[in-house]
């Protein structure tokens, strides 16, 4: 990349009828159309401090697009500075060399504009930490096909993926020479793993996937630690705390049934995947019914959207295989207790594995006999 700067019991049931019938998509839209997507932010496990995003904040972001690039430069810097206030440090590494501040918050643009050193706003150290995370982002958006390869044995999944991720930078980025080069790359690589699927690509230059590949064969490579389960769901308890004492300061209940009208209800969508997953398993007994029960349809809501992303993308592709990947890329994204929680089992990912070859096979043949 450019370094400058679940769920449903039946989720089990939809893979193996994909597996069965590939024309089951039709139905399976129609199932998951009647649930609106969420907005998932990924969470992070780093101790940095971070921002967490108002809503009107996450609408901003979305349109940063829009915005024009000096206001995107005096935002940035706006941001470092409040980081540095809410953790009490003036700068972004100790004595140590360990962060103290995490920019995971920031927008791929805002990113950007820091790393580049945008209007000569940003110190060298600002620099560094805002490539080094740009470099994790692009690594954790190849480690879920990186794995996801490794079961299938196609490697163009990764060229996709990074393909999807590059597509994605600010038009800023993408006038930079290197941006270009790293684009042009993963053509060459997409065009090579179609004809091979089986083997990385050699003597591509400037090729950001082989580079990836060759230092994580396995699909990792983010720098965040895995927190221990018992921290997360003990921190989600906190959370959780935290919302009820502000309701109890307006008077309110705070309540975790939508039906319930009278009330302050529950926010769960700014706790990330795991932590959900914490409050809906529950091991600790930290939690209530009720409480695990909305971080259990919450789950759902959002592991239903990300299965209706997948299909979409495929019927957009007209590639149905598309569908398969898209589920198995979520699969190898979740962590062991999200799987457990979302029951999204190893039948199910195997089932999706066996659809993804025989889909791609019959495919080539096709193509073959054309």
């Amino acid at each position: 990349m450019t370094t400058v700067g679940l769920g449903l019991n039946n989720y089990a049931q939809y893979g193996a009828a994909y597996a069965r019938q590939a024309v089951a998509q039709n139905s399976l839209a129609n199932v998951l159309n009647s649930s609106s997507g969420d907005d998932v932010l990924p969470g992070s496990s780093n101790a940095a401090t971070q921002l967490t995003l108002s809503a009107a904040a996450k609408a901003q972001l979305a349109a940063g697009t829009t915005k024009d690039y000096s206001a995107v430069i005096s935002d940035s810097r706006a941001a470092l500075d409040a980081l540095y206030k809410k953790a009490g440090v003036t700068a972004p590494y100790d004595n140590a060399g360990k962060p103290t501040i995490d920019l995971s918050g920031l927008d791929n643009r805002s990113l950007f504009a820091i790393a580049s050193n945008a209007g000569g706003k940003f110190s060298d150290a600002e620099q560094n930490l805002a490539g080094v995370t740009r470099i994790a982002q692009f690594n954790a958006a190849l480690s879920p096909a990186a794995q996801t390869a490794q079961l299938t044995g196609d490697v163009g999944v990764v060229y996709k993926a990074a393909a999807a991720y590059l597509d994605q930078a600010s038009t800023e980025e993408k006038a930079t020479p290197t941006w270009k080069a790293e684009r042009a790359a993963i053509d060459k690589g997409l065009t090579a793993t179609a004809n091979d699927p089986s083997h990385i690509p050699s003597g591509i230059a400037d090729d950001p996937v082989a580079a990836y590949l060759a230092q994580y064969p396995s699909g990792s490579g983010t720098t965040a630690s895995t927190q221990d389960f018992g921290s997360v769901a003990k921190s989600a308890r906190a959370a959780l705390d935290a919302q009820a004492k502000a309701a109890a300061a307006a008077g309110k209940e705070l309540l975790f049934d939508p039906g319930r009208k009278v009330g302050q209800q529950a926010d769960l969508s700014s706790l990330d995947n795991r932590s959900l997953s914490a409050i809906s398993l529950n091991q600790d007994g930290l939690f209530s019914k009720q409480e695990s029960f909305a971080a259990k349809r919450e789950l759902d809501s959002r592991n239903r959207a990300s299965i209706l992303s997948a299909l979409q993308k495929s019927q957009t592709s007209g590639n149905p295989a598309d569908f398969s990947l898209g589920l198995l890329n979520t699969y190898s994204s979740m962590s062991a207790e999200e799987r457990t929680a979302a029951n999204w089992t190893p039948a199910f990912r195997d089932n999706a594995v066996q659809s993804y070859k025989s889909t791609t096979r019959l495919l080539s043949m096709l193509k073959g006999a054309s």
